[in-house]
C-alpha cells in the first residue's frame, strides 16, 4: 500500500458533514480543591483515622472532664490515700470490679477488727460479708471497701457548735455521724491505742500492743460504750439522743435508765467518735459547700488522696493547651526563619543558619536551670515555655529550609518569577504549599513531643506545676510509681494509659498527615 499522501486520489476525498464532527465530552465531575484531595487521602488511612478519633476522644476528655467532677487538683485529703477506683454502678452490684474494693490478706485480729466495724457502722468494709480462709484459720482473704474500712480514725475534737450543727444534720438527713464514744479510763493503755476510735468494744487485755477484742457465748462483739444513769447526768458529757441506738430518750438496763455518752468535754473542745464516710459528707455538703457530695474518686486516689480523675482532666488539658501554645509559636516563628534562610540564600542563610547551630547547641536542660535561677518567683509555666519556645523554633525552621531549597529552583518558580510575581507570593504562593506535608507532619509531631517533654520534667520534679487549679500528667506518673509499693497500681495505670495513646496516635495521626499533604499523591484519590 502506497503510504505517499502526495498521490491520494481525490475520489477518496469528500465533504465532512455535522454528524461526522466529533468533540470531548463534557467534563463533568466538579474540581477538587486541594484540602479536599488532602482529606481524600487521609480518609483513606485507617491508622490515621483512628489516631485522629483517639486524639479528638482526649481532647474531649481534657476540655469536658474538668466540668463532671467537683473535685480540683489542689483537692487532697489524707484519710483516703489509696483509695481505690470506684463507680457507683459497680459499687452497687455483686461485680467485683471498679467497686472501691481491694483484695485484703490479713490475719484473725484483721478480719475481726473490720467485722467489728462493720457491724457498728452496718457498712460493708467486708464486700457482702463474704472471706476464704486457709486451712489452719490464720488467714483470711476478702474484698475490703478502702471507702468504709477507714472507719472513724482516731478521735476527734470539735467545738461546740460544730456538735450542735452535726446533730442537727443527724436530725434532719437520717444519717448518723457520731457515734458513742469510750470512757477514758475503759479504754486500752498504749497510746497508739488508746484514741484509737475504731475500738469501742472491749478487749482482753487492754495493756497490750495487739488488741484481741472479747466476745460474748455467741461469738459476738462486746460493745463498751461510755454509758450514764439517766438520774445523774455528768458534766464531763454532751448529751445527745442518737439516731441509731435504740430509744432516743436513752435506753433501759436492769431495770435503770440509761443514756450513751456521744461526747466528752475537753479542753478545746468535745472529743467524739465521728465516722469519717460520714462526716466527710457533712463537712463537704453542709459547711464547705464545694459540690462534693461523698468520697467518690472515679479513677482512685493518690498517696496524698487527690482525687485521679480530676487531677488527670486537669493535667491534660493543661498539657494539650501548652503544647498548642508552644507548636504554634514555633510553628509562626520557624516557618518565617526557615523560608527567608532557603529562599535568599548565601551570606543571609550562612549567617542565619550560624546563628540557629549556636542557640541549638545549648541543652535545654541548661536553659531551664538558668530560667528557674533567675527566675525563681516566675510561674513555672511561664519558664517551661520560654524554654521550649527558646530552642523549639530551630527544628521547624530547619525543615522549612530544606523545603525551599528544594522547591525553589523548580520550573513553576521559575515561570512565576519571570512573569513578575513578588517574592513574598513565590515563596508563600508556591514554594510554601509544596513543603506543607513535611511541615505539617511535623507539627503534629511536635504536640506530643512538648507533651511528653513536660511530663518527663514533671515527673523528675525539675519542674513544678503544682500549683492552684494546675497539675501535670507527669506528677500522677511519678506519684504512681511510688503506690507500687503500697499494691495501688491504679494510680500509675490511667495516667501512663493516657500518655500511651497521645503517643501513639499522633504517631498514627502524624504519618496520615504526611501522606495527605504530599503533592505527589495528588490526584489519586479515587
Amino acid at each position: 500500500m502506497d503510504k505517499n499522501t502526495n498521490y491520494i486520489p481525490i475520489e477518496k476525498f469528500r465533504f465532512a458533514t455535522r454528524n461526522d464532527l466529533y468533540h470531548d465530552s463534557k467534563f463533568e465531575t466538579k474540581p477538587v480543591s486541594y484540602f479536599q484531595g488532602a482529606f481524600k487521602r487521609f480518609s483513606k488511612n485507617k491508622g490515621a483515622v483512628v489516631g485522629g478519633v483517639v486524639i479528638a476522644v482526649l481532647i474531649l476528655f481534657a476540655i469536658i472532664a474538668p466540668f463532671f467532677t467537683p473535685f480540683k487538683p489542689a483537692y487532697y485529703d489524707m484519710v483516703y490515700s489509696y483509695a481505690s477506683p470506684r463507680l457507683k454502678v459497680f459499687a452497687d452490684s455483686d461485680i467485683n470490679f471498679w467497686d472501691g474494693c481491694k483484695e485484703k490478706t490479713t490475719g484473725y485480729l484483721g478480719y475481726i477488727k473490720d467485722v467489728a466495724l462493720a457491724a457498728e457502722t452496718g457498712r460493708e468494709v467486708i464486700k457482702n460479708g463474704e472471706y476464704e480462709v486457709n486451712e489452719d484459720g490464720s488467714v483470711y482473704t476478702y474484698r475490703y471497701d478502702t471507702y468504709y474500712g477507714v472507719g472513724f480514725g482516731k478521735y476527734k475534737i470539735i467545738s461546740a457548735k460544730e456538735f450542735e450543727a452535726i446533730q442537727e444534720y443527724q436530725n434532719r438527713t437520717g444519717r448518723q455521724v457520731l457515734y458513742p464514744v469510750v470512757k477514758s479510763s475503759d479504754r486500752p493503755t498504749l497510746e497508739k491505742n488508746k484514741y484509737d476510735a475504731n475500738i469501742y468494744y472491749k478487749v482482753e487485755n487492754a495493756k497490750a500492743s495487739t488488741l484481741r477484742p472479747k466476745l460474748d457465748r455467741e461469738g459476738n462483739i462486746i460493745p463498751n460504750y461510755w454509758k450514764y444513769p439517766a438520774e445523774k447526768p455528768s458534766s464531763l458529757i454532751a448529751e445527745y439522743n442518737s439516731l441509731r441506738i435504740e430509744g432516743e430518750n436513752g435506753f433501759e438496763e436492769d431495770g435503770k435508765q440509761y443514756y450513751y455518752a456521744y461526747g466528752r468535754k475537753v479542753d478545746g473542745g468535745i472529743e467524739v467518735r465521728a465516722e469519717y464516710y460520714e462526716y466527710y459528707t457533712f463537712q463537704h455538703s453542709e459547711v464547705l459547700k464545694d459540690g462534693i457530695t461523698e468520697p467518690i474518686f472515679i479513677f482512685g486516689a493518690t498517696d496524698a488522696g487527690k482525687d485521679i480523675f480530676a487531677c488527670l482532666a486537669y493535667g491534660a488539658r493543661f498539657s494539650f493547651i501548652f503544647a498548642t501554645v508552644v507548636a504554634a509559636v514555633n510553628f509562626i516563628f520557624g516557618v518565617i526563619w526557615g523560608s527567608i534562610s532557603g529562599y535568599c540564600g548565601g551570606k543571609i542563610d550562612l549567617a542565619m543558619e550560624r546563628f540557629a547551630e549556636i542557640l541549638g547547641s545549648v541543652p535545654t536542660m541548661i536553659v531551664i536551670t538558668l530560667l528557674k535561677y533567675h527566675m525563681g518567683s516566675t510561674s513555672q509555666a511561664l519558664v517551661l515555655f520560654i524554654a521550649f519556645f527558646a530552642t523549639g523554633w530551630i527544628g521547624m525552621a530547619g525543615r522549612t529550609r530544606m523545603q525551599f531549597y528544594r522547591f525553589k529552583n523548580q520550573e513553576y518558580v521559575l515561570a512565576a518569577r519571570t512573569l513578575g510575581a513578588r517574592d513574598s507570593r513565590i515563596m508563600f504562593k508556591h514554594i510554601f504549599p509544596n513543603g506543607l506535608g513535611t511541615i505539617v507532619t511535623s507539627v503534629a509531631l511536635v504536640i506530643p513531643s512538648m507533651i511528653y517533654s513536660e511530663t518527663s520534667l514533671s515527673y523528675l520534679g525539675i519542674i513544678n506545676l503544682e500549683a492552684g487549679n494546675t497539675t501535670s500528667v507527669g506528677t500522677l506518673i511519678a506519684a504512681g510509681q511510688k503506690s507500687i509499693v503500697a499494691n495501688a497500681g491504679f494510680v500509675a495505670l490511667f495516667p501512663c494509659v493516657f500518655l500511651i495513646l497521645l503517643m501513639l496516635s499522633f504517631n498514627l495521626f502524624g504519618n496520615g498527615l504526611r501522606d495527605a499533604f504530599n503533592p505527589s499523591l495528588r490526584g489519586t484519590e479515587d
